[in-house]
């Protein structure tokens, strides 16, 4: 399972590094709620679950390390569901 310890929000890509030196990259359209965050909100982040997800809890978003890696994007939920805007399980 990859671990994240570091990530960087860019207008156009969501970037994590691992612990065990890669990196992954997927389009910030993949999460509607950042895409649409300011650029501060997009940098109040925190590194929960020991590494395995990051949570904004500006704009209430989660998104996971395995999430990332399997390209799972965030989708818009049809109800207004406050959890279904998360990438990936968070176990």
């Amino acid at each position: 399972m990859p671990i994240i310890k570091g990530i960087r929000v860019t207008e156009e890509e969501i970037i994590a590094y691992l612990v065990d030196g890669r990196t992954i990259s997927v389009p910030l359209a993949w999460s509607w709620r950042l895409s649409e965050a300011t650029p501060e909100q997009r940098s109040n982040f925190e590194i929960i679950g020991d590494g395995y997800s990051l949570h904004w809890s500006d704009i209430d978003e989660d998104i996971s390390a395995e999430g990332m890696l399997y390209g799972i994007p965030a989708r818009r939920s049809k109800h207004g569901h406050p959890y279904s805007s998360v990438i990936g399980a968070i176990v």
